[in-house]
């Protein structure tokens, strides 16, 4: 007897149903439904609450952190005019980390539950409800942990008056690609680099998911050679 291949209910939590889909996750995942409308991830109102995070709460938690971290270094003896470089080669780390991340974790393939499931909340539910406007930024929950780990990371590499200011730097570059990752999907440019950068990110989800993994530029799909042959939707 041949098994009956799993379906998602769209009607019901999902979170706990993608797994079960094993080899078909993939493909399922990577069919948008466009709509503003978001689905429910889980039956239970306290998870499903920390699972939504309107896109202006991210600077707002964030850029005070930023502003400390600097100040720290400025304390312990970096000039401002140091410190604002500083800054801006954490912005330049940032725009790395996106693109390896984007690439290499975000479009893992998956087949097992646990993967499937992990993968859905991390980035799978983003492709494939792509408008939701409440899950298209980072929770700061989950940045507070990820945040822990690569500090500690910055501090084993990285001097002491550096470290605060170069994951300052990087912290910013997140905040600027949380900001205009929503602005790509919800905002209307008209003309000019932020028109370009929406056709480029849009061809990503609707057309060639397998390249065009920059979200803030395409400067590392040009390096890696991942650039889509066309940015057109």
């Amino acid at each position: 007897m041949v098994a009956t291949p799993f379906t998602v209910d769209l009607n019901k939590p999902l979170v706990f149903q993608v797994g079960h889909l094993g080899k078909a996750y993939d493909d399922w995942v990577h069919q948008p439904i466009v709509s503003k409308e978001g689905p429910r991830f889980f039956a239970n109102d306290f998870l499903e609450f920390l699972t939504r995070t309107k896109w202006w709460v991210i600077p707002m938690v964030w850029l005070p952190v930023t502003c400390w971290l600097v100040s720290l270094s400025v304390q312990t003896g970096l000039t401002p005019p140091q410190a604002a470089l500083t800054v801006v080669g954490g912005i330049f780390i940032w725009t790395l980390m996106e693109y390896l991340l984007h690439r290499f974790l975000f479009h893992i393939k998956t087949k097992s539950y646990c993967a499937n499931t992990i993968h859905y909340l991390l980035h799978g539910y983003h492709h494939k409800h792509p408008m939701d406007g409440l899950r298209l930024v980072f929770p700061p929950a989950a940045t507070a942990i990820l945040c822990l780990l690569l500090w500690n990371l910055f501090k084993l590499l990285t001097p002491p008056s550096i470290t605060p200011a170069l994951f300052g730097g990087t912290l910013l570059g997140y905040v600027m690609y949380d900001c205009t990752h929503y602005y790509l999907h919800h905002g209307k440019p008209s003309k000019g680099y932020s028109r370009d950068l929406k056709r480029y990110h849009l061809n990503h989800h609707f057309r060639i998911q397998s390249e065009g993994f920059g979200v803030t530029s395409s400067l590392w799909d040009r390096v890696f050679g991942t650039l889509p042959s066309t940015k057109a939707v």
